[in-house]
């Protein structure tokens, strides 16, 4: 159904005379604070599901061979897997607005906003408000709620908590998306060069 509802919808080129342009943006600074505070009540949820699932399984961990070396291994290890995660997290997000602007991946463009120390993902051609919320909740479903939720099928505490990082590693998108809420799916919307929002184009 998903598929469906974004994927019948032809690349078609804007022509702005037919459109009221709109600014909408966010601040980086309240994305970053909102994203500490919702560190803690998604933490919270996923480690007390999986506490209830598989029980006290997670202090295995520091019964079994448990060393400062262990601990300092682990942590680089991870920290090589978040590193890699956020070079995934803006390559999904070009991969799914290609999908749909009409120069393709051609139209993508990646950087980092050094103030903020935050990367980005910019597409340089306006695309229908479906077909970007849809690049923009895509990283989230699959590095976040995915192995958040594989993890407590699994049983495997690590995958959960690397879902559970990049669950709020989105919070940006979700609240561009949030800014999208109330627009209509099929008018357009594009990334702002150089702040983190886009442009609304509605319908005149």
């Amino acid at each position: 159904m998903l598929f469906f509802v974004y994927f019948e919808t032809p690349r078609t080129m804007l022509n702005e005379n037919d459109y009221d342009k709109t600014l909408k943006t966010i601040s980086l600074e309240e994305a970053n604070k909102l994203g500490v505070v919702l560190l803690i009540p998604v933490f919270v949820v996923f480690t007390g599901i999986h506490i209830l699932l598989w029980g006290n399984d997670m202090l295995e961990y520091f019964r079994v061979d448990f060393s400062p070396l262990k601990i300092l291994r682990d942590g680089f290890l991870f920290f090589i897997a978040f590193l890699i995660g956020i070079v995934l997290h803006e390559l999904i997000h070009g991969i799914s607005f290609a999908l749909f602007a009409p120069g393709g991946f051609r139209s993508v463009r990646f950087g980092v906003l050094w103030k903020f120390l935050t990367p980005y993902c910019h597409c340089t051609e306006p695309l229908q408000v479906r077909h970007y919320i849809f690049g923009a909740l895509t990283p989230s479903v699959i590095l976040g709620f995915v192995p958040a939720i594989l993890g407590l099928i699994i049983g495997k505490y690590p995958v959960t908590f690397f879902g559970i990082v990049f669950i709020v590693a989105a919070i940006g998108d979700f609240m561009v998306v949030r800014l999208l809420s109330n627009e209509k799916p099929t008018d357009y919307t594009q990334d702002h060069p150089s702040e983190a929002g886009c442009y609304v184009y509605r319908k005149k």
